[in-house]
């Protein structure tokens, strides 16, 4: 089995692990970093959305060979103590319902956020379409990442 060598919140890590492993269950089983969930397994719902170099991915549908050499960020590594504006507003609009969907949410609005600290309703919808909710929370969801970027400009 290969040994990857990987950057995770800030943090150098070594597995060992086949290279089609998918990201989510590296940093699940391997790392221990169990707030990246599973959702549907094949990247469309959101749950396990983490940054690449920045970007918001779908750690579920994402090989560990793609992945190797590249910054990762869970939500985790987002803050140290949920202080991240996005983690903020979420808390200040009470959004969780079940709370299972959440870490992608966030993962996704802040990776938004740091490219369009200004967005209008429609660029927030937008930007979040792809992350469900099955709660149905997206009202909240929305009007947390307005009030993150405020926070954030």
């Amino acid at each position: 089995m290969p040994t990857y060598q990987l950057k995770v919140n800030g943090e150098s890590k070594t597995v060992d692990v086949a290279s089609d492993t998918p990201v989510l269950w590296v940093l699940r089983d391997h790392l221990n970093l169990v707030g990246t969930k599973y959702g549907c397994g094949i990247g469309q719902c959101g749950a396990c959305t983490i940054h690449v170099d920045g970007n918001p991915l779908r750690s579920c549908s994402t090989k560990l060979e793609q992945v190797e050499g590249k910054a990762i960020t869970t939500i985790e590594g987002l803050s140290k103590d949920g202080g991240h504006p996005v983690q903020e507003a979420w808390k200040e609009v009470d959004v969780p319902q079940c709370g299972y969907c959440q870490a992608g949410q966030i993962m996704t609005a802040s990776a938004f956020l740091e490219n369009n600290s200004n967005p209008t309703e429609e660029e927030i919808k937008n930007a979040m379409h792809g992350n469900i909710c099955r709660c149905a929370s997206y009202t909240r969801i929305r009007k947390a990442v307005a009030i993150a970027a405020e926070k954030m400009s």
